[in-house]
């Protein structure tokens, strides 16, 4: 059996992860909380790859098991971007959800809605040793909108609707959101590089 360890203590990331591996056969998923600890790493990185290798690399020096890390973010055009790779502290470094969607309304208070354009884009670094590690990406396009909706899902998703769809993420059931979303995309590419290389990788 071959372990990867997620490289997160975000609750809403791992049930993410794992829904989306849970049936590889000879693969064991572990979190952080598997072993009772919790590890801080700064993500400096002025890229989602460089932020999620950042965070790979020193899990995997740490516990010297093959690391699963991502680093996501929301860019909305109309702002330049933002708030992108600053989106989980756009607020401030202890920001809430909360804090960092009414920061983004703010910002978008004068944009009207046909120019709200936006993207959840995810990175994933898998990291096998310091000679191989590799990377997978995941998009979803939508548009933000004025207003809070619904109660599930976690930072933006109560100001997202993605494209082809009238609920924003937060009012999508888990399952829903689970076929669509941008980190889901990305483990995709993931899960179909595990299924054909999980006998090779040590």
């Amino acid at each position: 059996m071959k372990k990867i360890l997620i490289a997160s203590g975000n609750h809403n990331k791992i049930t993410e992860i794992n829904y989306a591996l849970k049936d590889i056969p000879e693969i064991e998923l572990l979190s952080l909380k598997y072993f009772g600890i919790k590890v801080e790493v700064t993500e400096d990185g002025d890229t989602l790859e460089k932020n999620s290798f950042k965070k790979a690399e020193e899990i995997f020096n740490i516990f010297k098991i093959p690391s699963l890390s991502d680093d996501s973010g929301l860019f909305v055009d109309a702002i330049n971007g933002e708030p992108g790779i600053f989106s989980a502290r756009y607020a401030g470094e202890n920001a809430s959800y909360e804090d960092n969607c009414n920061k983004l309304l703010l910002n978008l208070e004068n944009i009207p809605s046909e120019k709200r354009d936006a993207y959840f884009e995810t990175v994933i670094c898998f990291y096998i040793n310091k000679n191989e590690y590799y990377f997978f990406k995941g998009i979803c396009k939508g548009k933000i909108i004025s207003e809070f909706r619904g109660e599930n899902g976690f930072g933006y998703d109560p100001l997202f609707i993605p494209d082809g769809h009238i609920k924003t993420f937060a009012e999508m059931p888990e399952n829903e959101k689970n076929l669509i979303s941008h980190r889901v995309n990305a483990l995709k590419e993931f899960r179909n590089f595990l299924m054909a290389n999980k006998n090779e990788y040590n």
